[in-house]
């Protein structure tokens, strides 16, 4: 099954919710892991869309000033 492409808001959620939880000593050693692995793949998630965002916006503004 594919998964659920995941929004911008989604990932901050996630990656909100897992540092409260690393910061609360929720995890243990082995769910810290996989949690980090999932931010790892949450931020990269974020920066492209962000990257991507601003392109848009920079082509946006650019065809205004045309």
């Amino acid at each position: 099954m594919p998964k659920k492409k995941i929004n911008y808001r989604e990932a901050i959620t996630e990656i909100e919710e897992t540092i409260q939880a690393i910061e609360n000593e929720e995890l243990d050693v082995d769910q810290l892991s996989d949690k980090v692995k999932r931010v790892s793949e949450l931020l990269k998630i974020c920066k492209e869309k962000l990257h991507n965002t601003e392109k848009e916006v920079e082509n946006i503004l650019n065809e205004m000033e045309e």
